[in-house]
């Protein structure tokens, strides 16, 4: 009868070796890491998300007395005067506690998104915890209170705060910590979106303007993924807008989305100038003078009576969004949300409450899809039927072209419709919008490209170099070569006579056997009891020797090499034949020269 091998046995030691080895693996330990980070951004999402859900009831449900349909001229509110006590109090409290534990979060960017992507670039990955557990706090009590913001900021930045953390807790280097962050980040997008690849994306394109991260996608798509399905086990599967009829584009339909990408990239501009108009030029001067607490405390204020001169605008107005999807809301209603928005949102995250950019623009970018279906329909296109499919189109085009980030949104829409009927107007509406966009942009911390990021200051040097060869800097001159019979004394003489730092030594057959550096002769160059006795054949280094054809970066290593700050260019064909000279100054200048 046949056993089962024991722990002693052969195939027992080599599952043992087996399970060491996979357990010792760098890449196994990455991936460990990723899963964890996007298993505990999944519940704190869903956390945040609870516990946004629960003091929202309390507070504007149960202490303002806030009764609405989300449809403009039906909501109501039983205690008025509530509103605007209640965000004038978490004002002040969100700029006491910013100023007193947190100032630097007071001058971090435009919200939590733009905070994570001032740590990539220029905080070397890091998040103080402190910094995250403050910023999820107050934008709780923002939204809960009624201001109007978004929580996908805050939820990213907790997410990158805690991928941030755990790279900090195990020594990991700067380019795993800013990694670990952006998996991080993009849990906390897929999560609360219910859209992980769409979290994803945004994460690694939001970055730059023209480049995205792609070093960083497949752990952000592991932890956003890890993320979702952690978070769904709390908050459910079912997307974010449901009910929705989508028609696919038609080729008579290609004219009015392109006048819907029109519209998005006006909207978009709208919407970034007004945000920074009133930040800068508004509450920044406030602030400066008066101190953050009374700046947010007069943003609250301000809030609070918008809010309840239009309650539909208070938190995330989410339900204003789904009647617009179905198309039950009218032009005029349209509109008035739209520059509602743009005011409310300013005026809350301009103060300095805490929250995030993001879902205002995607309801503003719907308004403006809604907007775009009315007048389609007035020109005798569309209907009802179309509305849904203009309004989450523009979200994406309106996005893609505030945050300069087109593919994630269109990915994220997709998952948000669990369907790609609207592929196609989404890329093209998306596309046209970004084309037709300006140089504004919603995150002030977003750089063009790796080449401007100083998390890619090394590599981006180092590619330059490669782009460029030794013929393209080199100086073409007559070379001036050393004997290897040549003393000291007339050695002395011609270094007196020249600018150069190094020289090539020839052989007796005229070939180049070395290299003499002037710094090796410096201590002996004026002994002169020993101008009889040594010749440059006693003081040359090996030659390293370069060729035009060469790229900048192996001649930079071939500098380290030599340790010298000049080398001769030989030809190719004959590399007796000294063609002139690359000097490490000119090396490094290169890359500049090109960029200018």
């Amino acid at each position: 009868m046949s056993t089962l091998p024991s722990d002693t046995s052969p195939a027992g030691g080599v599952a043992r070796a087996v399970l060491r080895a996979t357990i010792r693996s760098r890449r196994v330990r990455r991936v460990i890491l990723f899963l964890a980070v996007g298993a505990v951004a999944g519940l704190l999402a869903a956390g945040y998300s609870h516990s946004l859900d629960w003091l929202t009831v309390r507070l504007q449900g149960g202490l303002a007395g806030v009764r609405g349909t989300g449809h403009p001229g039906e909501s109501t509110l039983l205690r008025p005067w509530v509103l605007p006590l209640m965000t004038t109090f978490v004002g002040a409290l969100t700029g006491w506690l910013v100023s007193r534990f947190a100032p630097e979060a007071a001058t971090a960017g435009t919200d939590g998104t733009d905070a994570m992507i001032r740590a990539f670039h220029q905080g070397r990955g890091r998040i103080r915890p402190l910094t995250a557990v403050l910023r999820t706090v107050t934008s709780i009590l923002t939204m809960a209170s009624g201001g109007s913001a978004g929580k996908e900021g805050p939820v990213a930045f907790m997410g990158a705060g805690f991928g941030a953390w755990v790279a900090e807790r195990m020594a990991l280097t700067d380019k795993e910590r800013r990694i670990l962050l952006l998996a991080g980040a993009a849990a906390g997008l897929g999560a609360i979106f219910r859209a992980p690849l769409g979290g994803a994306l945004t994460a690694v394109e939001v970055l730059y303007s023209e480049d995205f991260e792609g070093e960083a996608l497949l752990p952000a798509i592991v932890s956003s993924v890890t993320a979702y399905t952690i978070s769904s086990l709390f908050m459910g599967t079912s997307p974010l807008l449901e009910d929705m009829e989508l028609v696919p584009m038609s080729l008579k339909d290609a004219p009015f989305y392109l006048l819907l990408a029109l519209a998005c990239a006006g909207s978009a501009w709208l919407y970034v100038r007004s945000f920074f108009l009133i930040k800068y030029k508004v509450f920044r001067k406030i602030s400066g003078r008066v101190g953050l607490p009374l700046c947010t405390a007069l943003g609250g204020l301000l809030m609070g009576c918008v809010g309840v001169a239009f309650p539909e605008l208070l938190g995330a107005s989410h339900p204003s969004l789904e009647l617009a999807v179905l198309g039950k809301l009218p032009a005029a209603a349209l509109l008035a949300l739209l520059l509602g928005k743009v005011l409310a949102t300013s005026v809350t995250i301009g103060s300095g409450f805490s929250g995030g950019m993001f879902a205002p623009g995607l309801f503003v970018g719907g308004m403006t899809g809604g907007l775009a279906a009315k007048a389609c329909e007035a020109l005798g296109r569309g209907g009802p039927e179309l509305s849904g499919s203009f309004v989450l189109v523009g979200m994406s085009a309106f996005f893609g072209c505030a945050a300069k980030a087109p593919i994630g949104p269109i990915i994220m829409v997709c998952e948000i419709t669990q369907g790609y009927v609207l592929l196609a107007p989404l890329m093209l509406c998306t596309a046209v919008s970004l084309m037709l966009s300006g140089a504004f942009c919603l995150y002030e911390n977003q750089v063009r490209s790796k080449f401007d990021s100083p998390a890619h200051r090394d590599g981006a040097v180092s590619a330059a170099l490669q782009q460029l060869t030794v013929g393209d800097v080199f100086m073409r001159c007559k070379a001036v070569a050393l004997e290897e019979s040549t003393t000291l004394e007339a050695l002395s003489d011609i270094v007196s006579n020249t600018e150069d730092v190094a020289f090539p030594v020839r052989g007796a057959d005229g070939s180049i056997t070395g290299l003499l550096d002037v710094r090796d002769a410096r201590p002996v160059l004026f002994e002169r009891a020993l101008y009889p006795l040594l010749v440059v054949r006693d003081l040359a280094r090996p030659p390293v020797l370069l060729v035009p054809e060469q790229d900048l970066h192996q001649a930079l290593m071939a500098f380290v090499e030599s340790r010298t700050d000049q080398l001769p260019v030989v030809d190719p064909d004959d590399r007796s034949n000294i063609l002139g000279f690359l000097t490490m100054r000119a090396l490094l200048a290169a890359p500049r020269d090109e960029e200018g």
